[in-house]
């Protein structure tokens, strides 16, 4: 793969398109402002990060984490490429210096698919088609995928947001009304981390597209020149990452694992010396001595937190602007094995891994988590089994009421079954923890719209 080829500024649905006025505004810098002026972006200030949404004591929501994720990526890309253009400063005709722009615009998008309620949600999804009452769908699927397909059947039961955020920035439903996003293809492809289709996510229900949006990555493949690694008879394909796709995973991983931690102290699931001693472990004794002296010896154990973790961060941050610098080649090949977190130096790595195995036992298993993780399975399983059955009688009276309450933008009325699940799919995706719970307490009579 080569960079002149993977820095493209042309937009999907507008490759044609003359170009516009001239603004000191890169393109990817209009990626980054269309994404953070869309009511998709902001709906994710009501959508479940890992903790309930806040009370008296704040912790991340999906908008404050993917506001941070975008920070960490600018950060990456900008160091990345002036690394990589004082190596070879005739990189910089193909486009590399504008990395911080394209990995910040698709750390701002990567989770705007995830449904309400987190993983959780995507888990309610997953089982209600592979072993709850969607499963009688899979009786309509047929050879040639005229009501349902075979493809469509494990896109639900397999069910990912990383493919719904791809699908959710460019699918037909988003330009009816609003025009759509219309990103560029580099952004589109650096936000997609699992480059294959649910057919092929075989070890962990993980993928990049969905069927109907698996033409439109493969033309976009296509025309960076990202490497495929294998095709099939039946036209899917295994891809290599953009190369950018590294960067926006190691800001994610990067902020969701510390991060985590800072929010698990601040609602006293962890101590102080537990939290400092995590974040303090990254670093040698030399300089945990040197970050102890500057900021140990205040009185507020919530600041001291909040400069650790900075100081963590930064740490992390130039250890992946080195390992994707030292492998750049490996990268382009397509050959790079794992994150760049996973080839961390020991000590980063085992603080790391540490930080993951707290994280596990005492911060996403804690009663807040699954209470919340509980509730919301309840609550998206039980909408989409109301909405299925609507789509699927829309003449009966109660499936009127239910369909009125789904805007116009979603086929829930098309004419092939495989489209209307998928618009169920999308309307509830959509939704935010506050609107789903809302919906659901309605329609089950525990309370009524005000007046």
């Amino acid at each position: 793969m080569k960079w002149n080829q993977l820095i493209s500024s042309k937009r999907l649905g507008k490759e044609n398109s003359p170009k516009p006025l001239e603004e000191s505004r890169t393109e990817f810098q209009r990626d980054f402002d269309r994404l953070i002026f869309s009511a998709a972006f902001r709906r994710m200030q009501n959508k479940t990060q890992v903790f309930p949404l806040p009370g008296s004591i704040f912790v991340h929501n999906r908008l404050t984490h993917s506001l941070e994720v975008s920070s960490v990526g600018r950060s990456l890309g900008t160091d990345v490429s002036r690394e990589l253009l004082r190596q070879d400063p005739a990189l910089e005709e193909c486009g590399v210096g504008a990395m911080g722009a394209i990995v910040s615009a698709a750390c701002l998008a990567h989770d705007m698919g995830n449904p309400p309620f987190g993983h959780s949600g995507e888990s309610a999804i997953r089982t209600f088609f592979s072993e709850g009452p969607g499963r009688r769908f899979y009786d309509l699927i047929t050879p040639d995928g005229k009501d349902l397909s075979e493809a469509e059947w494990t896109d639900m039961t397999r069910f990912d947001g990383n493919a719904n955020t791809f699908r959710l920035l460019t699918h037909h439903f988003q330009g009816k009304r609003s025009g759509g996003f219309v990103m560029t293809y580099s952004t589109l492809a650096s936000i997609v981390k699992y480059p294959i289709g649910s057919d092929r996510a075989v070890r962990k229900p993980k993928f990049g597209y969905f069927e109907s949006e698996r033409l439109t990555y493969q033309s976009i493949a296509d025309e960076l020149g990202i490497r495929c690694l294998e095709r099939s008879a039946d036209g899917s394909a295994v891809y290599a990452r953009h190369p950018l796709v590294y960067l926006v995973e190691a800001a994610d991983d990067i902020c969701y694992e510390i991060m985590d931690i800072e929010d698990a102290h601040k609602l006293r699931l962890l101590t102080y010396d537990t939290t400092r001693d995590l974040l303090l472990s990254f670093f040698d004794e030399e300089e945990r001595k040197r970050l102890e002296e500057a900021y140990g010896s205040g009185t507020d154990n919530d600041d001291t937190i909040i400069c650790y973790r900075s100081c963590v961060i930064n740490a992390l941050e130039r250890a992946c602007v080195r390992i994707f610098v030292e492998n750049e080649q490996e990268i382009l090949a397509g050959e790079f094995q794992g994150s760049l977190i996973d080839h961390l130096p020991a000590q980063l790595r085992e603080a790391y891994r540490k930080c993951e195995e707290v994280a596990m036992s005492r911060i996403y298993r804690c009663r807040e988590v699954t209470n919340v993780d509980l509730a919301g399975y309840h609550i998206i399983y039980t909408l989409l089994e109301l909405m299925t059955d609507a789509v699927m009688t829309p003449e009966k009276a109660y499936s009127s009421l239910l369909l009125a309450q789904v805007p116009s933008q979603y086929e829930v009325r098309a004419p092939r079954i495989g489209d209307r699940l998928m618009a169920v799919l999308d309307f509830l995706s959509g939704m935010t923890d506050i609107y789903a719970l809302d919906l659901y307490r309605k329609i089950n009579g525990h309370s009524l719209p005000s007046v």
